[in-house]
């Protein structure tokens, strides 16, 4: 195995009899870091500083992700125009901080026999989003109410 000591000086190819005593005389643990090179890569290093270090930078690597929420707008087939617009803003500022949205028009007693208008509530919506997201997945009914998914761009 190619050992490599603390200070990140390769010390060689040598058997792991040989790198377990060049640890052990430096009080330090011998680690794996590459077991799938040939030939294996190892380090004398602290093996406890090492899974501190590791933890540390998974810690930080799961602080920079953005997790991605579903924000919901309902809204009604018979919408009024201001009404509607109120939602687009909603909808904008939704989408521009990087969450999707999930447009839901509610269809009660018969109107579910117009489900027309619920669509171009739907596609009115959109068009006015258009600037900052896209359709992922187009309106479709489900039971008594028709639902739309846009993403941001």
């Amino acid at each position: 195995m190619r050992v490599i000591d603390e200070e990140g000086n390769q010390l060689g190819i040598m058997g792991s009899r040989e790198a377990l005593r060049a640890a052990q005389d430096r009080g330090l643990d011998l680690v794996k870091v590459a077991p799938q090179a040939r030939p294996p890569v190892c380090r004398i290093m602290d093996y406890g500083k090492f899974r501190y270090e590791q933890s540390k930078q998974e810690r930080e690597a799961r602080k920079k992700q953005k997790t991605i929420t579903v924000k919901e707008i309902r809204i009604t087939p018979t919408i009024d125009d201001h009404d509607l617009n109120v939602k687009i803003r909603a909808s904008v500022r939704f989408l521009t901080d990087g969450d999707k949205v999930k447009a839901t028009v509610r269809f009660r007693g018969r109107e579910i026999a117009h489900a027309e208008l619920g669509k171009e509530a739907l596609n009115k919506l959109a068009e006015g989003v258009a600037e900052v997201g896209v359709i992922e997945r187009p309106a479709r009914i489900e039971g008594r109410n028709m639902i739309m998914i846009l993403a941001p761009k």
